[in-house]
């Protein structure tokens, strides 16, 4: 065993906190130092998306992927077995262990494999996929390479986890960001419009959400288009007015009284509403 390998191994496993992380590349690396390390034919990695299903990531030759995709074709073999259950399944001898897997053991002996063993990529409960080592070959595997393999995995797995999290939490941060960013647009806009049209703060609010509803359009580019006045707004940029308005009714707090305002023209004051009434209406 080259020992040289396996601890560069392990360390280019570890070094995933880059900007250009390829999940591709990381598999096919271990998947490649594997088979040279433990002295295997070829090897193979299965992983979990999201929802749970297995795609075949990492494989160290063509006859190892199309293998592993008849296994999720068929829906038979020991690396799935390893997947579900979390555990590690051992198969020295393909010719005589066909039982639970008939159609996979004929189908490794095609390929030229004799034997598998199939280790689980897990952190504590989570089951994120699994390594396969094939050997053309049958006969017992080496305890000693066993647990190599399985801690090869497990660096694997914990590296994935750490990108994993990573991603999760840069979307999270441009999510929350882009969520801060669009109520920044919105209050200028409403300030913008307010001092415009000469109104207050809720009735500009309910103004640019009116025109986003019924435009079926974003607030918040609604609210940049105004504020940028990169486009005529009908009812809320100052310019012609349209041929056809909609009213919308903007309601007042308990007790005040309503004030009809024309968004569309800004030398127009606004004016009070009969005594009593509680609406009034915006033309937007």
């Amino acid at each position: 065993m080259n020992q040289q390998l396996l601890a560069k191994t392990f360390v280019e496993l570890a070094d995933n906190l880059v900007a250009d992380f390829d999940l591709t590349d990381f598999l096919r690396l271990l998947t490649d130092r594997c088979a040279a390390i433990l002295g295997a034919d070829a090897a193979g990695a299965l992983l979990a998306e999201r929802h749970g299903e297995l795609r075949v990531i990492g494989a160290s030759d063509e006859r190892v992927r199309l293998l592993e995709l008849f296994q999720l074709q068929s829906d038979e073999g020991p690396c799935l077995e390893c997947y579900r259950t979390g555990t590690p399944v051992l198969v020295p001898d393909l010719t005589r262990e066909v039982e639970d897997w008939p159609r996979f053991a004929s189908a490794a002996k095609r390929s030229g494999f004799s034997a598998v063993q199939a280790l689980p990529m897990r952190l504590r409960d989570e089951v994120v996929g699994a390594l396969n080592l094939f050997r053309a070959e049958p006969g017992p595997f080496d305890p000693t390479g066993t647990l190599i393999a399985q801690a090869l995995a497990d660096a694997a797995t914990i590296s994935l986890l750490q990108q994993r999290s990573i991603h999760r939490s840069n979307v999270l941060n441009e999510q929350l960001q882009t969520a801060l960013n669009s109520r920044v647009l919105i209050e200028q806009a409403k300030g913008k419009l307010a001092e415009r049209q000469n109104i207050d703060m809720e009735q500009a609010f309910t103004a640019l959400r009116g025109y986003a509803r019924s435009h079926n359009r974003r607030l918040s580019d609604v609210a940049r288009a105004f504020i940028d006045d990169s486009e005529f707004l009908p009812g809320l940029t100052v310019g012609p007015t349209p041929r056809h308005s909609r009213r919308a009714t903007v309601g007042t707090g308990a007790g005040d009284q309503a004030v009809q305002v024309h968004l569309g023209d800004t030398a127009r004051a606004p004016q009070r509403a009969l005594p009593g009434s509680r609406s009034g209406t915006m033309l937007v």
